[in-house]
């Protein structure tokens, strides 16, 4: 399976860089393939180093003013004109979604695909690994969106919220029919 991650580039706490990297792990020995905005450094060098040690691919969507910071070796790697491109491709290479931990740019990727799940346009199952509690507080936002009639969909529809890096993969495994 073709698992996008979005995620921070950012060099973070061990708090957040040991989930990542069980995840990874599990993802390559899996024999899945990593999609991500093919980063070398931080919190995404961590994952693709994971994965790639653990014997998945690595399929990278860059962007153009990203490409210096793009990772050397990888299966795959795409340069995009703008964010807006990076995004669709990420999403096009991919048979499912995970959000780990990170800023603006990662949270843009994760409502971007559950607006596209809102409206019928992807049934692409979307995890929120909520690594530390940190998705904590957009959980319980999404929650009264959905007790407040504000999705047409329910919430459980859109995304699985995981505690755990196992929970994560087990619940795109299952999505996909495999185990």
């Amino acid at each position: 399976m073709n698992i996008c991650v979005f995620l921070s580039a950012a060099d973070l706490d061990d708090r957040y860089t040991r989930p990542a990297r069980e995840f990874a792990e599990l993802l390559g020995k899996g024999g899945h393939t990593l999609v991500w905005g093919g980063s070398d450094v931080g919190l995404m060098k961590v994952v693709a180093d994971g994965v790639q040690e653990a014997g998945g691919r690595l399929v990278g969507v860059s962007v153009d003013f990203l490409a210096a910071k793009a990772r050397p070796g990888a299966d795959e790697m795409v340069i995009a004109r703008d964010l807006a491109e990076r995004k669709a491709l990420l999403l096009a290479k991919a048979d499912a979604v995970v959000v780990m931990v990170g800023g603006t740019g990662t949270l843009d990727e994760a409502t971007e695909i559950l607006e596209l799940k809102k409206h019928g346009k992807t049934e692409k199952p979307v995890v929120l690994l909520n690594t530390a509690g940190f998705y904590d507080g957009l959980k319980e936002q999404f929650r009264r969106m959905d007790a407040e009639g504000f999705l047409p969909r329910p919430l459980t529809d859109l995304v699985f919220f995981a505690e755990e890096p196992v929970g994560a993969l087990a619940y795109l495994e299952e999505s996909a029919g495999i185990r």
